[in-house]
């Protein structure tokens, strides 16, 4: 393994000056600084748990790594943003946000200078170079977020499938027999992000064990686009009586809207559930039942993992919240 003598010749400067840049103890030219990070980083170095330890002190910081993407749903993402860095204050921690896309980068940067005890990992993709980047760490880390290797991760997240599985169920035992799923733009997909696949999946795999036809589309960033896909999952027959919704607010209020332009009722001729939802379905016309992602759940839990990570190790793990259906009375029995 590299030591810091290593990463010392390797930036052409004194081991004090390596320490001093790790430590933040005092100022360093960016330049140098610049230098020391590449050479930590070529050399895969780092420090020792034990001295770090005995020569320093908590920062009371957590980096929150949040990649805004051109795809990214702000309100959402936003959303657990918030409720990480409220959780982590009740335990007096502040929080550093990450935006860049190139979040390897980032995370390297903060973490060789050690600016953060520990690590919240948000929008996790399937195959995230963020998983394997925080298993190389010696750093607390909380995946908000299940990537398809999960091996050495601590990850929190809401059980998806289950959430799929528990509103089929409740259209199926009402008695529906041909149901939608307008989904993510196609976008999110074809990015790799870890939920919305999973909610898709178990929403097919479930409709078809309970003897629905099952159908899906994308939900695009277009009222005309989003038209059509309704159209898509109504049939040429007209026979789809159930619609379940997963993905952005505007796309859900676009296709609610469309469904009345087509003089489509809700409950009446189309039942419709929103699920994944972190928003308040209540103010759509009319309001929609709904399995809902409550964001302060998971964020509250993966910040308590990582907290405790701090004091003594917590084995790898996939905490899979249970989801839960509230009942506005937007789904009628057929």
């Amino acid at each position: 393994m590299a030591t810091i003598k290593d990463v010392a010749r390797a930036a052409g400067v004194s081991i004090s000056t390596v320490s001093y840049a790790l430590s933040g103890k005092r100022a360093i030219a960016e330049s140098t600084r610049r230098r020391i990070e590449d050479a930590v980083r070529d050399l895969d170095y780092r420090p020792n748990a034990g001295a770090r330890m005995l020569a320093g002190r908590r920062t009371y910081i957590l980096a929150v790594t949040e990649p805004l993407r051109p795809d990214t749903y702000t309100p959402a993402h936003m959303a657990f943003v918030l409720a990480v860095a409220t959780a982590a204050r009740r335990y007096d921690y502040d929080v550093l946000l990450l935006t860049q896309e190139e979040a390897d980068a980032g995370l390297r940067r903060v973490t060789s200078s050690r600016l953060v005890d520990g690590i919240i990992v948000l929008d996790v993709l399937r195959d995230d170079e963020r998983a394997d980047l925080v298993r190389s760490l010696d750093l607390p880390a909380v995946l908000i977020g299940v990537p398809d290797n999960s091996d050495g991760l601590v990850c929190v997240d809401l059980d998806f499938a289950a959430a799929a599985r528990l509103a089929v169920d409740t259209l199926a035992d009402a008695g529906h027999r041909t149901v939608g799923l307008l989904g993510h733009p196609a976008s999110v997909y074809e990015r790799g992000s870890n939920f919305p696949p999973r909610f898709r999946d178990a929403f097919l795999e479930h409709a078809e064990r309970r003897g629905l036809e099952a159908r899906f589309a994308t939900g695009e960033h277009d009222p005309a686009k989003v038209g059509s896909a309704v159209d898509s999952l109504l049939g040429p027959e007209g026979d789809m009586t159930a619609l379940m919704m997963h993905g952005e607010e505007q796309t859900q209020r676009e296709a609610v809207a469309y469904l009345a332009d087509r003089g489509l009722t809700v409950p009446g001729d189309v039942s419709v559930i929103s699920a994944g939802s972190t928003f308040d379905t209540t103010t759509f016309d009319p309001p929609l039942d709904v399995v809902p992602l409550i964001p302060e759940a998971s964020s509250e839990r993966a910040v308590e993992l990582a907290v405790a990570q701090l004091s003594a190790p917590v084995e790898p793990r996939v905490e899979l919240l249970p989801p839960t259906y509230v009942s506005h009375g937007s789904v009628s029995h057929r």
